[in-house]
């Protein structure tokens, strides 16, 4: 087994944040891992300890304001300032691996800054990994709080908003899970008008995509029974990127946080299998894809 790291990352205007790293020996590549907008890296730790066993270095950070990282809580000032993280996240593993080219891997609101990222800084993206992508939401905030939102996006910026995600069976099924997102003092419940803008644009850098005729190897996981993220939605716009490798893969029975599923190790092998497909293709393919 490969041995979890915490270790902080010091991101370019100074903000230091948690995370978890796995390092084996001679990594066969590295996989920089997001997580959705209230949960945090404990969550997704299992299905980062199964990518480290495949030989993968995987960086799993808290990102800013959000899990172990106390200062700005729910806040981030722009989305500029968000990519400038996911880059930081690479600059590290590239420190620690010597490795050039990533694998991006997104899971709900990660997923979106995942995607936004690939048309950011593309020839950095070796191959992109969403599950359950908030790009397309069922569950908005509600019309009162777009309207506060939009007079405070001036004058009151850091103003709290409630993230729409209270009930943990949104999450999953499985009653002990459902326990655990209760009870977890680090879940994210509130985010600021500022970050919630800078998600909003994200949205428009992931509408982008579209318009880009290359991109890298994409495989997009869903859960059948999801009641956050729209499917449909999601995999019309999969389906319509003229990408030359892009998988859709359905859980039928799974919710929308697959990793909290009764039994997901056949999730974990299937994303572990997807990587290391990716591994042994190597990069030219995706610096053709990308150039």
């Amino acid at each position: 087994m490969v041995p979890c790291e915490m270790i902080r990352i010091r991101h370019s205007d100074r903000y230091e944040a948690a995370a978890r790293l796995w390092s084996p020996p001679s990594p066969r590549g590295a996989v920089l891992y997001l997580h959705g907008i209230q949960s945090h890296g404990l969550w997704f730790q299992a299905s980062a300890a199964r990518l480290a066993e495949a030989g993968f270095a995987v960086l799993l950070p808290d990102r800013r304001g959000s899990g172990r990282n106390e200062i700005e809580r729910g806040h981030a000032s722009s989305a500029r300032l968000l990519l400038r993280d996911v880059a930081d996240g690479l600059d590290e593993l590239h420190v620690r691996t010597g490795l050039a080219q990533f694998h991006l891997l997104g899971v709900s609101w990660g997923g979106k800054l995942a995607a936004a990222f690939l048309g950011h800084a593309p020839a950095r993206v070796a191959s992109l990994t969403l599950v359950a992508p908030g790009l397309f939401p069922q569950v908005d905030i509600p019309l009162t709080q777009k309207i506060r939102i939009g007079l405070a996006a001036v004058v009151a910026r850091r103003s709290p908003v409630d993230i729409p995600l209270d009930e943990p069976e949104l999450f999953t099924a499985h009653p002990a899970r459902q326990e655990f997102i209760r009870s977890d003092s680090l879940k994210l419940r509130r985010a600021t008008v500022a970050f919630m803008l800078a998600s909003r644009a994200l949205d428009g850098r992931v509408a982008g995509l579209a318009r880009q005729s290359r991109g890298c190897p994409l495989r997009v996981f869903l859960a059948g029974r999801d009641r956050i993220i729209d499917n449909e939605k999601t995999t019309a716009f999969i389906r319509s990127l003229p990408w030359p490798t892009r998988e859709l893969v359905e859980y039928p029975e799974a919710s929308h946080t697959i990793e909290f599923e009764p039994d997901p190790r056949p999730f974990f092998d299937d994303l572990a299998a997807w990587l290391s497909l990716r591994a042994e293709v190597g990069s030219g393919e995706v610096l053709a894809a990308t150039s």
